[in-house]
């Protein structure tokens, strides 16, 4: 570790590693690595770098501000944005040859009249609300959506690029959704073709159904989670599914010292020592993205044991009841990694907090230095 206080280390050769492995789990489709989120945390164009050297064809983002981020970093290729709002760049996107998803007329038509405008024909992806409930069309509206998308077409104003969907429940894969939605979105393929649509690609899998459900892997899969080593599975370690976590949370003591038995430790007093300890600084807190929710439960690896953190998370810090440990300002504290030196893992933490593996990596503040090490960021 270098000599800042607090660093993330960002493995990129893992990234691409487990790319290339759902490539191969899903290698009758290409795959699609979702990079929102600035890539779960991990650096949006780094981590798309990475994830297209191990085999992502296309890449996926929530909103257009990070497909054109980039596309001005010179990332190229199939990029798909889904979480549009009324007041979006529609013509930069088309201009970036960004494809755009399409839940609702309203979508459809702007981008539309951005298309005559810009005097370019947009790429689409009409999504389908097969059940999960959130954004796509519901399959009330699904055959007038297709329809209007048909006649665009016909204006050559748009092409219908993709048709998808998303799961409720595929980290459970034997739950009777996943057979129910599934017959919903092939019902809305149907529907589409039987319109004259002739989609590229059909895509419904996240990371789960990458790895548990081929039959619903159709043109394209679109993992997330599992490209950055995390298991989407909850009965499942990242090991047993060929993956390598790809970020690692660091710190360095900032301050030791001696306390009696007794002392109060943090605000509100919530850890009082029960016998002279050492206590450790650690210079991380809720600001940096450490939940206020691993107050006296956060699992660390300090001075080659695990600790819990004692006492209330802080905005800036949290404390380390070390007892008589030898330690010293400038020591090591592992928050979470791979689990392969014996730290926490993010999931490790997920669970201390009550909250899920995806909410622990993305949460890192821009605090915290990001170190990246192999692939080329």
């Amino acid at each position: 570790m270098s000599a800042s206080a607090r660093e993330l280390i960002i493995d990129l050769d893992a990234i691409s590693a487990n790319t290339a492995v759902l490539a191969e789990c899903s290698a009758s489709a290409a795959l699609m690595a979702v990079v929102k989120a600035d890539a779960y945390g991990h650096g949006l164009v780094p981590a798309a770098r990475a994830a297209k050297a191990g085999g992502a064809a296309w890449l996926g983002v929530a909103l257009l501000d990070e497909a054109l981020a980039l596309r001005a970093a010179g990332v190229d290729g199939p990029v798909l944005a889904w979480l549009l709002g009324v007041d979006e760049p529609w013509v930069d996107a088309l201009e970036a040859d960004i494809d755009l998803s399409v839940s609702a007329l309203w979508t459809l038509d702007a981008i539309a009249a951005a298309a005559r405008a810009a005097g370019r024909t947009a790429r689409v992806h009409l999504k389908v609300d097969s059940g999960l409930g959130r954004s796509g069309a519901p399959q009330g509206d699904w055959p007038e959506l297709v329809g209007a998308a048909r006649r665009a077409e016909l204006e050559g104003t748009l092409r219908v690029v993709g048709v998808w969907s998303h799961f409720a429940y595929a980290d459970a894969p034997g739950h009777p959704t996943i057979d129910r939605q599934l017959a919903a979105f092939s019902e809305a393929i149907e529907i589409a073709e039987g319109a004259g649509l002739k989609p590229d690609v059909r895509h419904l899998a996240n990371s789960a159904a990458t790895l548990t459900r081929p039959d619903t892997h159709f043109d394209l899969t679109r993992p997330g989670l599992a490209v950055y080593g995390l298991s989407p599975l909850p009965q499942a370690s990242p090991e047993s599914l060929g993956l390598v976590p790809a970020m690692a949370l660091q710190a360095r003591l900032s301050l030791v010292k001696r306390v009696p038995a007794g002392h109060g430790v943090s605000y509100m007093h919530r850890y009082v020592t029960d016998r002279e300890t050492t206590l450790g600084l650690v210079p991380l807190g809720y600001a940096d993205g450490v939940p206020r929710e691993a107050t006296n439960v956060g699992p660390v690896l300090a001075g080659g044991r695990r600790q819990t953190i004692a006492g209330v998370v802080c905005m800036d810090q949290f404390v380390l009841d070390l007892g008589d440990d030898p330690a010293s300002e400038g020591d090591v504290v592992a928050v979470f990694g791979s689990g392969a030196s014996g730290e926490p893992t993010a999931q490790d933490w997920a669970d201390a907090v009550g909250t899920i593996s995806y909410e622990i990596v993305t949460r890192m503040g821009p605090r915290v230095r990001r170190r990246y090490v192999g692939g080329q960021p």
